[in-house]
């Protein structure tokens, strides 16, 4: 049977065998250990930045002891500028080159030469030989050869050229109405006798 006993009633949580409860219990232990790392993490750092420049004590001018403490902070300034700073350039991530045989043609497989005429019609030859001869003498042995049948008669060649087929002519076109023959005379009779000589004229005169 399992342990996980659901809260059905709204503000009931049981203290027995619930596991969000203790879930949430070691979830809120995890964050205050947590919290407890980052403080002392946090005080270290803080103590160790404080360790490394001592304030200055006050200096005794009176005493037998030459003053030494602001000697040992200018030779820690000198020291940290004469360090050998180098700037590190981060790039951006270069995009990833995948060569592709579809996209880029040089990666393909050169092509075959092609074959000379003389080996292909060898090629033929041999493939008529043996589907011709070899292949039924292999396929037939030891079996009773069939009796030829009939050899198919020549038949003429049926060649549709217009000049004697007129059915594969081009349809004539339709014949003009009498009305629309004479409406294109008298167009045709305008444009010769009076529309032609005038533009002439117009483009002598201009001339």
């Amino acid at each position: 049977m399992s342990e996980i006993i659901p809260s059905t009633f709204v503000g009931f949580i049981s203290p027995h065998g619930d596991y969000g409860l203790r879930n949430s219990q070691a979830l809120s232990g995890v964050s205050h250990l947590w919290q407890d790392f980052f403080a002392r993490a946090l005080a270290e750092q803080q103590g160790s930045a404080t360790n490394t420049i001592k304030p200055l004590e006050p200096v005794d001018i009176e005493g037998p002891l030459e003053p030494t403490a602001g000697a040992d902070l200018l030779s820690h300034i000198l020291t940290q500028r004469e360090c050998d700073v180098q700037d590190t350039e981060i790039r951006p991530p270069e995009p990833l080159f995948l060569p592709i045989a579809e996209f880029e043609v040089e990666l393909l497989d050169k092509p075959a030469p092609p074959y000379p005429d003389d080996e292909i019609v060898a090629q033929q030859q041999q493939q008529n030989f043996d589907s011709g001869w070899v292949r039924p003498i292999v396929l037939n042995a030891g079996q009773p050869i069939p009796e030829p049948g009939p050899a198919p008669q020549p038949r003429p060649l049926l060649l549709p050229i217009a000049e004697f087929e007129l059915e594969l002519l081009d349809k004539p076109a339709p014949a003009f109405a009498a009305e629309e023959l004479a409406e294109q005379q008298k167009q045709l009779n305008y444009d010769i006798g009076w529309a032609r000589p005038l533009i002439l004229n117009n483009l002598r005169l201009a001339a």
